[in-house]
This record gives structure tokens, sequence and C-alpha cells, in this order.
């Protein structure tokens, strides 16, 4: 089905996610990944970006040994963007790696982010006729939630109650 897959990293862990998931397709598909990282602009910093050349070079050397090590085939770049400019690099790289689909982390944003922002993914999905794969992120829990060790103390506390 799929061949190769763009994988847009960045250096939080949905971008670890992301190199996890594309991971697993790619060892289930026999796909070859294609790593592509932005190290993108500050806005107003008059040319600096977030990384410098060799930290952004360091995220996609470690997502492509970390893919290389699980038996992927896999190869990357990167390169500069700006907020605005993120997703059409997005676009642009998968179209000239010749990939089949896009595969991104996801950071679950929350209240007005969620409500009045526009993520990086949805900006790509719109401008990209290829399919666009985002890796589940982890659930968060709220306080409130009890663990399975929570549970057992409460089972240990019923059965002596009951002695």
């Amino acid at each position: 089905m799929f061949q190769r897959f763009l994988l847009a990293i960045d250096e939080t862990p949905a971008g670890e996610l992301g190199v996890s998931f594309a991971s697993a397709l790619a060892r289930q598909t026999g796909a070859s990944v294609y790593v592509f990282h932005a190290n993108e602009f500050l806005v107003g910093g008059r040319g600096v970006t977030v990384e410098t050349h060799e930290e952004a070079a360091r995220v996609v050397d470690g997502a492509v040994d970390q893919l290389r090590a699980a038996g992927v085939e896999a190869s990357g770049e990167c390169a500069l963007a700006n907020c605005f400019t993120l997703a059409p690099r997005i676009a642009d790289a998968a179209t000239l790696a010749g990939a089949d689909a896009i595969v991104m982390g996801s950071h679950r944003h929350r209240r007005f982010v969620r409500l009045f922002g526009r993520g990086i993914r949805e900006r790509v999905t719109r401008m990209t006729p290829l399919p666009v794969l985002t890796a589940p992120s982890p659930l968060k829990l709220g306080r409130r939630r009890r663990g399975p060790e929570a549970e057992v103390r409460r089972l240990a506390r019923h059965s002596t109650l009951g002695a």
C-alpha cells in the first residue's frame, strides 16, 4: 500500500512518538521513511532560529538512527522555515521525497489553542493531496484518576477488614 512515508518531526515528545509510530507502520508495510525536521525562525528574531544547525541535525540523525535500528530504511533532512512556511515546507518535502503519506505526531492541544489556533497538521492536510497520518498521543490522566496501585490498596484494605 505505502512505499515511502515522510515523517515530519520536532524536538518534542510528540516527535518521538511519531518516530515510533512511523517505525511500526514502515515495518508492517515494508516502506521506507524520509525524516523531515524544520528548524523554525524565532518570530521577531531577525534570522535567529529555535535550534542551532547542529541541534537540528541531531534531531534528524537521532530519528534516522532509531528507524534504522528497527530495521527500517531511512534518510532525512532538516530545513529552515518560519511559522508561515512550515506547513508548505512539509508538503513540498513530501512531494520531493516521493512520499505516499505524511506521518506526524500529535500534541493534543486543549481549550483555546484548539478553538482559535490552526495546528500544523490541519494546515498540512489542506496543502497536500497525500494522506496525513497522526500518531496517537498518550492520554493525559487527571489527578483524580487512580492507577492500578490504588486499586490494589483498596482491595487489600477490604480483605483485611473482612478477616
